[in-house]
């Protein structure tokens, strides 16, 4: 049935494209040797964390942020490969290039997904079926590369209907079927919800999606806080956030896992000074003022912590910005196994009065 609280006119067509396995997709795009493979970008085979795997690699259990030691434990002829990220870049501009001859009301996630709402759009074609099916051949004759889109009224549902049938998958989720579809479907597989929190909730007896409407509202929030409200609203099949086609930058930074663990503070505070400066490169090209640095590192037993230290008036100089983060970096931080991973960042964005950092009836779905 359709959700109760929407009308008709409500409902808006929404289309989620997400590329399949981007990453390692490119890499065997660009290398034909890696093709049939499993293939995993990011770290090597004893350090570092997995940023992307191939289909090949997924069916031996390697996903993303996994540690590299595991996943070469789990597949034993996984193949390593370095990140390309200009190159991912290159490509990503080209397929939302195809995203707006459809329409301008394009949120993109990542480099490799985004919302479109083609309520209105370009070529006056009334249904949002046809445009995923369209903008899938456009990306595959154009890039090569393969999409899988999810078609549905709200940005919740087609999100969730995106990654129902990958690879190469279309799925849509009309809606006279979105409350029966949110009724059967796992926790873990709701968009929003966590292994974590999915783990929460199958522990309190919440199963499916129709568990997790037969919850109150007040006993949503109790049990997980502020996003108790979203919970009960996406098991309703009821999602009212639109497309935002300018996502506002809520952080800059940069970060680095290293070969072999350090533990001297003086060698940590050099990795810092240049990691540092190259976030500062970063924050310098979004012509955007900052007021809040953080620091972040990860252990030898993958423990993360997170230092910050918010000014008045926005960082806008280099040596600011470093001596900010080197001074967030104190003795009682150190740990004897060492420390894998350094990451620093700026955020608080404000609109200072300074000048910014220069660089300057029926719905046919």
């Amino acid at each position: 049935m359709i959700p109760r609280i929407l009308r008709l006119m409500d409902f808006r067509k929404i289309i989620h494209v997400d590329m399949d396995a981007f990453y390692a997709s490119v890499e065997q795009l660009d290398n034909p040797e890696l093709r049939g493979k499993p293939v995993a970008v990011g770290g090597d085979s004893k350090r570092g964390v997995v940023a992307a795997a191939s289909y090949e690699a997924r069916k031996f259990g390697v996903k993303s942020a996994m540690p590299s030691a595991l996943a070469a434990k789990r597949c034993p002829d996984l193949v390593f490969v370095s990140p390309r990220f200009q190159r991912y870049k290159e490509l990503s501009n080209q397929i939302r290039e195809v995203f707006f001859e459809y329409t301008d009301l394009v949120e993109p996630l990542s480099l490799d997904e985004a919302y479109l709402d083609v309520t209105e759009n370009k070529i006056g074609l009334n249904s949002a079926t046809l445009i995923a099916k369209e903008i899938k051949a456009k990306i595959k004759e154009r890039t090569g590369l393969i999409a899988s889109a999810g078609i549905s009224y709200n940005k919740f549902l087609a999100k969730t209907a995106s990654d129902m049938d990958k690879p190469d998958g279309l799925y849509i989720i009309l809606p006279h079927e979105a409350e029966e579809f949110v009724a059967k479907l796992p926790v873990h597989r709701f968009f929003g919800i966590g292994k974590v929190t999915a783990e929460k909730m199958v522990k309190a007896g919440i199963f499916v999606g129709k568990d997790l409407r037969n919850k109150t509202l007040e006993d949503l929030k109790l049990r997980f806080g502020k996003s108790g409200s979203y919970y009960y609203n996406i098991s309703r099949a009821i999602d009212e956030r639109a497309v935002q086609p300018s996502r506002e930058t809520k952080s800059i930074s940069a970060e680095r896992t290293f070969e072999n663990n350090i533990i001297e503070l003086a060698e940590i505070n050099q990795q810092l000074d240049r990691i540092a400066r190259i976030s500062f490169e970063r924050y310098k090209k979004n012509k955007v003022n900052g007021h809040t640095i953080t620091i972040k590192l990860k252990y030898a037993d993958f423990r993360q912590i997170t230092r910050s230290k918010t000014v008045e008036r926005a960082i806008l100089q280099e040596d600011e910005f470093v001596k900010t983060s080197l001074a967030l970096m104190t003795e009682d931080l150190l740990d004897e196994e060492g420390i894998r991973l350094i990451g620093v960042g700026i955020s608080n964005f404000r609109e200072d009065e300074k000048p910014k950092v220069e660089a300057q009836l029926t719905l046919e779905f």
